[in-house]
């Protein structure tokens, strides 16, 4: 698989080695928090995470539960992938969750808003960069936003009202004329692209539309060229084409196990073996 990485990237498996030698002598190689430790061990009940989670972490997260269960003994439940907004929907009708990470800031706005994470638990644990992909071997030729319009072939776009990515994809077309709201929801494509684009329940089921050929180009995540063959990078979207992309991670408010799952949130974040995954993956530290 060929993969051209955008400048935020380039960097980020150093950052990530250097960070994981200062952490060296207080992570891996020693036992996580006490609280954790002492729950992995006892022997009357073992705790079990719910955690629901953006559909560009599908690969990555696994990979640092699998480390996490190694080290505390803590397992976790059937990790739910989606779209960010479906997730929130999720959460609304009642579904138990201990961990919530979005792919957008507004999406965990509004599962704040309604009550559903504990604010003082939010963190932004990663960043993300917009891409545009073609099919590996294909010969488009992508300089601009504005050579989306001149495409031959269909676009897939993640539904913007459920899937992040498929706002940001909208939010940077409409910085070039190509759809009519600045926000990248409720609006409309240009005529030159609207009969072309076919929406997908999630960033992977665009990349896919792409892998397989039904589409010519698609917006996801620079991340998920990592996780997808067939795919390579036409284009990387500026960052003032659309706002930033966060990943924003946070503890329910109706978790039963919220000490565990806060402790769960701090060692994605410092862990030397669980940096190394998230930099494997192509994703960097908020």
């Amino acid at each position: 698989m060929s993969i051209s990485i955008s400048r935020r990237f380039v960097c980020v498996l150093g950052c990530a080695g250097a960070l994981a030698f200062a952490l060296a002598g207080c992570s891996s190689n020693t036992a996580w928090h006490g609280s954790t430790q002492a729950a992995a061990n006892d022997g009357e009940s073992t705790v079990e995470l719910q955690i629901f989670a953006a559909n560009s972490l599908e690969k990555a997260l696994p990979e640092v539960e699998a480390l996490y269960t190694e080290m505390t003994g803590v397992t976790f439940s059937d990790t739910q992938y989606k779209g960010s907004g479906d997730l929130v929907e999720q959460m609304r009708g009642g579904a138990p969750v201990d961990i919530l990470i979005t792919a957008s800031a507004g999406t965990m706005d509004d599962a704040a808003e309604g009550g559903l994470v504990d604010e003082s638990t939010r963190q932004d644990m990663f960043v993300n960069d917009l891409v545009i992909v073609r099919g590996e071997g294909s010969d488009i030729q992508i300089a601009s936003l504005e050579d989306v319009a001149s495409v031959d072939g269909r676009i897939a776009i993640g539904e913007p009202g459920a899937v992040p990515a498929g706002k940001y994809a909208n939010q940077a077309l409409a910085s070039v004329g190509l759809y009519s709201d600045a926000e990248g929801e409720g609006g409309s494509y240009a005529s030159s692209i609207a009969d072309k684009v076919s929406l997908a329940d999630k960033v992977g089921t665009a990349a896919q539309y792409v892998s397989t050929g039904d589409c010519a180009i698609g917006f996801v995540y620079s991340s998920d060229v990592y996780r997808y063959d067939g795919i390579d990078v036409a284009y990387t979207c500026p960052d003032d084409s659309h706002k930033a992309i966060v990943y924003p991670g946070a503890v329910s408010s109706s978790s039963k196990n919220a000490e565990v799952a806060a402790d769960f949130l701090e060692f994605c974040m410092t862990d030397e073996d669980a940096l190394a995954v998230w930099a494997e993956y192509g994703f960097e530290l908020a």
